[in-house]
């Protein structure tokens, strides 16, 4: 209320916080207290609003949050030079469209609707939140608290056991696949299979896709490297990988000025799909060797997130690699793979298929068992064909750590359905889709959720483990110890709601009840940029 000294007698005012000042303050304890206390900075701007407007009343306080559209919007049809245009739109990402509006629970309605209207979004983009508008700065309070007892213990990825140190990685891929389980297992190995490749003077070609490689520089030095010793590099970079395009740009600057092939992909398709391969001449024979991954290839996100990666030389397997990749850099016609499945092409129908059968199979009274994990579930013909299989006797676990459109446990519909979100220290990655019809088992790994832009709008990379040992390894590691997680795990109601696999009591349950209520939003923070 009132005016300010200009005359002015406007009713509303937005303080925009510096992002250079903490939005967490430590405050000394109570004298003989251990706790550790902090105080908000919105909570500290609101006690101080008459300093901020001297001679005016606040009435009324409300933090906010404005969500946009992040996808940069060209048309690679139109432009002259793809990269050009994404840097011209890096610079107004900001300014994009509002889809989503957060406000405090306690905001009232003139201001939630003076917002709503000043962002030009309805009602339904409302959203009040009981706490902070943005549960990812609770991250800052990380390094306010230097008490070791809160923190996790440092963790060190292992060298796999399967895996000589110091032996060529070449020579041993050349013997059996191998797996690789991050972060529990070192990403070394993988930029070892990279590094033997750059020195051994048989190797001809590499071939790599570039996704999410952050700011990691031993990669993109070694594939300069691989130029210089006159080696065939062709690279395939996703220019429109949301949040890292400028990084991606710099890397195919970096690329082209070293003299490598760079290539973006498929128009209108973005190219998600996580390969390396290596052609060595081997006497009078062109041999392959690949690697492929749930993951991208980043060393950083190899320490944080749960990811699968293979490294094998089976010609077929390989084959398929080498198909995708001549795919993605001439006007080839669609590839035909001998085992792996591409998407936007047979992985989509593979996977319906499957789930038709297991319907079809579990209706005459046969065992049926289907496990599948990923990040979301929201492909509305996915959803319709677990729901069929579930009805029809199959029984299905899934380990969804994000969004999900299915609703298990509900009577008549989805009784024989499972839903589980593992939320723990590491991001859960990796997708595995497991088959058992009747006896008959398939296991599948690969690039792609269950959702219908990895599907149908997508270079999405699935391949078949076919090994016994390994595709029992996968099983256990991915899909059972997350079924059976007790301490990081939770379990999707019919009603919708989470609530953790412990059994606690008293105040622990209180505590989990409270997690629970929170677990939809801790989703959307972490799966912003998987």
């Amino acid at each position: 209320g009132g005016k300010d000294a200009f005359g002015r007698s406007n009713e509303i005012a937005i303080v925009r916080v510096p992002r250079s000042l903490p939005r967490f303050i430590r405050i000394s304890p109570w004298r003989g207290s251990k706790q550790h206390q902090f105080v908000s900075i919105s909570s500290v701007i609101r006690s101080h609003l008459s300093d901020l407007f001297p001679g005016r009343e606040v009435l009324e306080f409300s933090q906010f949050r404005v969500t946009r559209h992040s996808d940069l919007a060209v048309d690679e049809d139109e432009v002259a030079n793809l990269r050009t245009a994404l840097r011209k739109g890096l610079q107004s990402r900001h300014f994009g469209q509002s889809v989503r509006l957060e406000v405090s629970a306690g905001c009232s309605e003139f201001l939630s609707d003076f917002l709503l209207r000043q962002f030009d979004l309805s009602p339904h983009a409302l959203f009040r939140v009981p706490g902070p508008v943005n549960l990812v700065r609770l991250n800052q309070l990380i390094d306010l608290i230097d008490t070791d007892s809160m923190r996790f213990e440092r963790h060190a990825p292992v060298w796999p056991k399967g895996i000589k140190r110091g032996e060529s990685m070449l020579d041993q891929v050349a013997k059996q696949d191998l797996m690789l389980h991050h972060p529990y297992e070192s990403f070394d190995p993988v930029l070892e299979l990279l590094r033997d490749a750059v020195d051994d003077p048989r190797v001809l070609a590499i071939k790599q896709t570039i996704y999410r490689t952050g700011s990691q520089p031993e990669l993109l030095r070694l594939l300069r490297d691989a130029v210089r010793k006159g080696k065939e590099v062709t690279v395939v970079v996703e220019l429109k990988a949301r949040f890292d395009e400028e990084n991606n740009i710099s890397h195919t600057e970096f690329l082209e000025a070293a003299g490598a092939q760079v290539v973006y992909g498929v128009v209108g398709l973005k190219t998600h799909a996580k390969m390396m391969l290596i052609t060595r001449r081997e006497g009078r024979k062109l041999v392959r060797y690949a690697h492929v991954s749930t993951g991208n290839y980043n060393a950083g996100t190899a320490r944080a997130y749960t990811d699968i990666g293979m490294m094998t030389a089976d010609p077929d397997l390989t084959a398929d690699v080498e198909q995708v990749f001549l795919h993605l850099a001439s006007p080839s016609r669609v590839p035909k793979l001998k085992k792996a499945l591409l998407a936007p092409f047979t992985l989509h129908k593979t996977i319906l298929k499957n789930l038709d059968q297991a319907a079809a199979v579990a209706a005459t009274g046969k065992p049926v068992r289907v496990m599948c994990k990923m990040n979301s579930l929201t492909d509305e013909p996915l959803v319709r064909a677990l729901l069929r299989a579930g009805a029809a006797g199959a029984k299905v676990d899934l380990v969804v750590r994000g969004a999900c459109m299915l609703p298990p446990g509900v009577a008549g519909v989805s009784e024989n359905i499972r839903v589980v979100s593992v939320i723990g220290r590491f991001l859960e990655h990796s997708r595995v889709f497991f088959f058992d019809i009747d006896g008959e088992q398939e296991l599948w790994v690969g690039s792609a959720d269950f959702m219908n832009r990895n599907m149908l709008r997508r270079i999405e990379f699935t391949w078949p483990v076919t090994d016994p040992v390994l595709r029992e390894r996968v099983i256990r590691e991915c899909l059972t110890m997350a079924l059976e997680d007790h301490v990081d795990g939770w379990q999707l109601s019919s009603d919708g709601r989470y609530r953790s696999l412990r059994a606690p009591s008293g105040r622990a349950r209180k505590h989990l009840e409270q997690a629970a209520s929170m677990q939809t939003q801790l989703m959307l923070a972490y799966t912003s940029g998987a």
